[in-house]
């Protein structure tokens, strides 16, 4: 797949925008305005047919549309993808795609009726058992530092713009591991009013920049519900951090997808759920890792 996008005949909505509301403070009435997040219908298609609707912030939906796929487990990569266009219309937002290969029995097992809210990870499967389906298991060997994963959730907030503005999305960022002496550091940040869209907006932003989702770890603003582990295992995470606390699926799902779940992430510290043994005492300078290719 290119990095080209064909041209979008006309703008994409606005990721805010200011409305008027009546404040109530200390019991007066005060007019006034604030910004508030945007929601937009995105639908996604393969080969022109139709595949799901949700609603996302309009913003990123290259990134969204790529990442979405590969957490789907409808690619593996973006040489999968031969082509993509966004189409505004009235509606919303189209987002075509057209497959290199036909993907087969892939496709027809995750092909959604529904649409789902804020980009549900679960919205319109059509069989119980797509729910809790068999995930790929993420290979040992990485390890990080208790004050790396402290700082990428730290550092969370310094890339948050729209956050600023509303107060009212969710983000996900990568925070690439330190090593031979350098420090860590957070190469892509996307957010979105839902959390499951903010991390597949995520993976497609790493795909396009071709990051190893596996030398890392990826940070959450929002609790962890298990369609995030789900999201996590098939983009190859080692650990995600969360600031809120997991479900018991969540956890349960991690265990089984050996992925290091860490929640509660606060300014007095965390809380590890399973695979606790990635994470290591350190000054923060390096990370351990095996077999995993860094980008600059």
């Amino acid at each position: 797949m290119t990095d080209r996008v064909t041209p979008v005949p006309q703008a994409l909505p606005d990721a805010s925008r200011p409305v008027t509301r009546v404040a109530w403070r200390d019991g007066v009435p005060l007019d006034g305005d604030r910004v508030v997040a945007e929601e937009t219908a995105v639908a996604i298609s393969y080969d022109s047919a139709a595949y799901a609707v949700l609603m996302a912030t309009p913003r990123d939906l290259e990134d969204f549309a790529l990442g979405f796929s590969v957490t789907e487990g409808i690619i593996t990569g973006r040489a999968d993808i031969a082509d993509l266009d966004l189409v505004v219309v009235p509606e919303g937002v189209n987002v075509r795609l057209w497959l290199a290969k036909t993907p087969g029995e892939a496709l027809e097992r995750r092909r959604r009726r529904l649409a789902g809210p804020m980009g549900c990870g679960l919205c319109g499967l059509e069989s119980l058992a797509e729910a809790t389906r068999a995930l790929p298991v993420v290979p040992q060997g990485f390890t990080i530092d208790a004050t790396q994963v402290a700082a990428a959730r730290d550092d969370l907030a310094n890339h948050q713009p729209l956050f600023e503005e509303t107060r009212a999305v969710h983000a996900a960022g990568f925070w690439l591991a330190g090593s031979e002496g350098q420090p860590g550091r957070m190469v892509a940040v996307r957010e979105d009013v839902g959390r499951h869209n903010a991390l597949d907006k995520l993976a497609g932003a790493l795909i396009r920049g071709g990051v190893d989702a596996a030398s890392g770890l990826v940070v959450m603003s929002s609790r962890v519900s298990v369609e995030l582990v789900q999201k996590a295992a098939a983009m190859g995470v080692p650990v995600l951090v969360a600031v809120s606390a997991p479900s018991a699926l969540a956890i349960r799902t991690a265990e089984a997808a050996g992925i290091t779940l860490v929640a509660v992430a606060r300014r007095d510290g965390f809380e590890v759920f399973t695979h606790a043994g990635r994470i290591v005492p350190g000054d923060g300078a390096e990370a351990k890792q095996g077999n995993t290719r860094h980008v600059a």
